[in-house]
């Protein structure tokens, strides 16, 4: 069964819904969409049944996969329904009136977060639940008090018309506005919504040229909003001397795995490994046993793989590393490509691009000076990591380094697998994304849909709950610069 894209038409229906529910929404407690958070994990759990064979059918990813990605999609509405409940979320402060403040006479000043409107959220291809139509983007707009319109990929129609159906229904069960959550379909749709003066913010997961349009899109607009656009990143892990002396065989199997994991096709997948061209992990690593090969997610994927890693192979300073059979197959074999670091830094343009499927490239270097060289012409990357010893004297200066350029920094892990948490960091430098001060997992995803709002001199009736001076909703307040 295909679906048809959506009309201008029903794009009008759609985005006046969402525009409408847009007030009410924001209005409603935060216990009362804490619960509808909450029903929508509930239903999303009762569907499995239906919802995971569907994921199946349309992504080619295995039943075990998928079953953990639901859990994880349905535990993320649950923390953020947990978020709701405490009301820190809402950053409430109030400063009084004070005739002695240094700097001249203080206004009584509140401020308070409050939600930006209807979001337009693009799904991903990868994450069929969690990154899709209830995924981070989403679940944190929904928390926020933002309706959403969900673009769904053309990847897993069907799933994504079958979730949405879901979650609609949990919703309007749990008392919420209608319009809260509606899908579009089609390409031309999705930037057309963008464009809609009602829409107040996009959140895209996809390819870098894609989401730089749709940023560039967005900018243009009369009144430009705010572009959340996760777009592309080759989190590359630096392995010390020491580390490959102590325990290079590990690595090399750690990394495999990684790099492997759901056939390469993760956003945080480690796309670039520094080895010492000393050690013996270059050998190692080209006879390292890797998986089998599995099926890519889609047709264009795997088209795309196949283009990025041709034209990897073409450069002049890459060959191949260990195994070739198979690596342009459909499925693909996983696949490991080497260089040097010095190769690398004279050409990092070419070099130093992300491949969305299972290959890596390995660069080997011959001084740890190198390090830190490669850290200081990488772009903007989600992860970087570092596989240390913590002895070695490169290693505060690479740490350094490295936090300017990624999101976040690992040590001795790997950063496939982003818990979704409290202080989770899913986000860097352009072009790892469109907002680096910003995350797509975990609970302060929430500050993406808000804006900052000062009250002066208001009378208590008028101000919001969350800066009256009785605080009738218990929530953390900052008053005159004290947490109470």
């Amino acid at each position: 069964m295909s679906i048809a894209d959506t009309t201008p038409a029903e794009l009008e229906r759609i985005v006046a819904a969402a525009d409408a529910a847009a007030t009410m929404w924001a209005a409603a407690p935060a216990a009362g969409r804490a619960a509808a958070l909450t029903a929508v994990a509930d239903a999303l759990d009762a569907a499995a049944p239906e919802l995971v064979p569907l994921a199946q059918e349309e992504t080619s990813l295995t039943a075990g996969r998928l079953s953990g990605e639901l859990k994880r999609t349905t535990f993320q509405l649950r923390l953020f329904a947990e978020l709701l409940t405490d009301g820190g979320y809402l950053d409430a402060r109030i400063d009084h009136a004070d005739a002695g403040w240094p700097m001249g006479a203080r206004p009584d000043l509140r401020r308070v977060l409050e939600p930006l409107g209807p979001v337009l959220v693009f799904a991903a291809s990868n994450f069929p639940f969690a990154f899709s139509v209830m995924g981070g983007d989403s679940c944190s707009a929904l928390a926020a008090g933002c309706p959403v319109v969900l673009k769904a990929h053309p990847g897993h129609p069907r799933l994504s018309a079958a979730v949405g159906r879901v979650a609609a229904a949990a919703l309007r069960a749990a008392g919420a506005p209608d319009g809260l959550l509606q899908l579009v379909y089609g390409t031309q749709v999705g930037r057309d919504a963008l464009l809609d003066p009602r829409i107040k913010a996009g959140a895209f997961t996809g390819s870098l040229a894609g989401g730089r349009a749709l940023f560039d899109l967005a900018a243009s607009r009369p009144e430009p909003i705010p572009f959340y656009g996760e777009l592309g990143s080759v989190n590359p892990v630096f392995v010390t001397e020491a580390a490959a002396a102590a325990r290079g065989a590990d690595i090399v199997a750690e990394f495999v795995a990684s790099y492997t994991l759901g056939a390469g096709q993760f956003c945080t997948k480690p796309g670039i490994l520094l080895v010492p061209a000393a050690s013996s992990m270059p050998g190692e690593l080209s006879a390292a046993a890797r998986p089998e090969a599995a099926p890519l997610l889609n047709g264009h994927i795997q088209s795309g793989y196949t283009a990025s890693l041709s034209a990897l192979l073409e450069h002049d300073a890459v060959d191949a590393l260990g195994a070739v059979e198979g690596t342009f197959d459909v499925p693909p074999a996983p696949a490991l490509t080497v260089t040097t670091a010095s190769a690398l830094l004279a050409d990092p343009d070419g070099l130093v691009t992300e491949c969305f499927g299972p290959s890596a490239l390995v660069a080997t270097y011959h001084s740890e000076q190198e390090l830190l060289a490669v850290a200081r012409v990488l772009d903007g990357q989600l992860t970087a990591s570092i596989q240390g010893e913590g002895t070695e004297d490169v290693a505060p200066e690479l740490v350094r380094l490295l936090a300017k350029k990624a999101g976040r920094v690992l040590w001795n892990e790997w950063p496939t697998g982003v818990s979704v948490t409290y202080a989770q960091q899913h986000g860097g430098p352009y072009p790892a994304t469109t907002a680096p001060t910003t995350t797509s997992v975990g609970t302060a995803g929430i500050t993406r849909f808000l804006r900052p709002v000062a009250y002066q001199g208001l009378p208590a009736h008028l101000l919001p709950a969350a800066l009256r001076d009785d605080n009738p909703l218990g929530v953390p307040q900052r008053i005159n610069g004290k947490l109470g």
